[in-house]
């Protein structure tokens, strides 16, 4: 088992290197001073650009180094007790059992991440206790991971992390503001500051990651070490998945103006198979093969995962009910989510849309307005003579309204690819076929001859390996090859 250093070791390493900067910050200000004082008084001379060097370097460093008051921006809507009783029970019974008092406000946020501080106060003194929690985090954990991932985070209270936290953060960033103004100013003068704030980075992440190690063994103790393991590889994976679930899947939605239910979505998402098994490799990749290093806040996952394999506590009884299950009317806490978020920005207002019906409400109207921007390209074709049409890609590609004029060949073939699908599924859809797009599947049009994928069928358009008379037998199938690709313009 590890012997962490103890609180009173770290917080004395904290309060020398803190120190260190602000003496030598003052000590470079007061050379910089004493060199136009020699140079005024004693020497009795005035050379302008040494005066105005100083001058300026001392007053740089100076206003750097003042501590900010930061004004507080909540990061998310806030928890009412009062709503949640199951989840604020468990904080409660964490807090109880770690001899810490609760946070005063928990905040609901949209990452896959669990985290503690403070608000308010100046260099934490007078300041309040707060929680975040991710929706997508809850989605993925089952209640005793999560208890486990709370512990850990108590485990930063207890273990002071979080008062210790202001005065770090605010040092980074005097570092941070001195090297900006110096870099403008004197690269000679940046250097010692370029020195004190690697070390200062690599000795208080050092910090950092014994406290992680700390607060992973009272979670261990506190919840079991067997629920906290599984908690830190669910994350790791959870955390990747829902980067690509929120760009790929949920992003282009919301930037139709249209919410569908994120959590509902990103779970659906993770069990998709392609999916669930990639999660699995990159959890597996970063066990075996993430080393780390100096500037990371974190420990590696292996390095964590083996601390606790020396740790046999089993904690309670396993609770695998889903941790999302711990809210109170879910849509409605998702909505406050994203008014919290989207509130502030003109024209903002987003339109609640369930999975089923995406394709339906939001894709389709998009396609047929792609198709409808491009009827000249297609002329009066049917979609049996598309081949002919698209056969010299590049040149068919080129001039399509819906891709911009300065993007590179690939692209522009691509959407002209990807339109042709988009006409197929409006074709289905005029036939009484539904759109289907659900998190992590492919595009379905559901007909009556079966389920369609049109944006399989465009690798036969041109690409590496047309096939046009696959595509041709396709379209003979569903009863369009003879059909026009576009249906006459309505009468005005």
């Amino acid at each position: 088992m590890r012997t962490p250093p103890s609180l009173a070791g770290r917080a004395a390493v904290a309060v020398i290197l803190l120190i260190g900067f602000y003496a030598v910050a003052i000590g470079i200000a007061a050379l910089l001073l004493w060199l136009v004082y020699a140079d005024v008084v004693i020497a009795r001379q005035i050379s302008i650009k040494l005066v105005i060097f100083c001058l300026a370097g001392a007053g740089i460093i100076l206003w750097s180094i003042l501590p900010r008051v930061e004004k507080f921006v909540a990061p998310g809507p806030s928890l009412e007790p009062t709503a949640h009783r199951r989840l604020f029970g468990l904080i409660e019974e964490l807090a109880k059992d770690t001899g810490q008092s609760p946070p005063e406000e928990v905040f609901l946020v949209p990452q896959v991440n669990a985290w503690v501080s403070s608000r308010g106060g100046f260099l934490g003194r007078g300041s309040w206790r707060i929680m975040g929690l991710g929706l997508p985090l809850l989605q993925t954990l089952t209640v005793s991971e999560l208890r486990a991932v709370l512990a850990h985070e108590f485990g930063h209270y207890h273990g002071g992390d979080v008062a210790l936290g202001p005065w770090i953060y605010q040092t980074r960033a005097a570092i941070g503001r001195t090297l900006q103004g110096l870099g403008q100013h004197s690269g000679l003068l940046q250097k010692p500051f370029e020195w004190y704030g690697g070390l200062f980075l690599r000795l208080t992440h050092a910090i950092s990651r014994e406290q992680e190690f700390a607060a992973d063994a009272l979670a261990a103790r506190v919840a079991g070490a067997a629920s906290l393991r599984s908690g830190l590889r669910a994350i790791h994976g959870a955390a990747v998945a829902f980067d690509a679930y929120w760009s790929s899947e949920f992003e282009p939605i919301l930037g139709a103006g249209f919410r569908p239910p994120l959590a509902q979505g990103f779970r659906h998402f993770l069990t998709r198979a392609a999916i669930a098994s990639a999660v699995s490799e990159h959890v597996e990749k970063v066990e075996a093969e993430d080393k780390g290093n100096v500037y990371d806040t974190h420990p590696p996952l292996r390095e964590r995962l083996a601390a606790l394999e020396g740790l046999d506590q089993a904690g309670p009884a396993p609770d695998t009910t889903s941790a999302i299950e711990l809210l109170e009317e879910l849509p409605g806490v998702e909505r406050a989510l994203f008014e919290h978020f989207f509130a502030a920005r003109p024209g903002a207002r987003l339109t609640d849309v369930t999975w089923e019906d995406v394709g339906t409400a939001v894709l389709l109207p998009q396609w047929r307005g792609a198709v409808e921007a491009d009827r000249a390209a297609f002329g009066a074709s049917t979609f049996g003579q598309l081949p002919e049409r698209m056969h010299d890609l590049p040149a068919f590609a080129q001039d399509l309204a819906g891709c911009p004029k300065h993007a590179p060949p690939e692209a522009k073939q691509g959407y002209a690819r990807w339109l042709a699908g988009a006409l197929v599924a409006c074709s289905l859809a005029r036939r009484g076929g539904a759109v289907v797009s659900l998190p992590g599947e492919p595009i379905l049009v559901r007909t009556s001859a079966g389920d369609v994928e049109p944006f399989r069928w465009i690798g036969d358009l041109g690409g590496e390996e047309p096939n046009p008379e696959r595509w041709r037998e396709r379209c003979r199938e569903h009863g369009i090859e003879d059909e026009p690709v576009l249906p006459a313009p309505a009468a005005t």
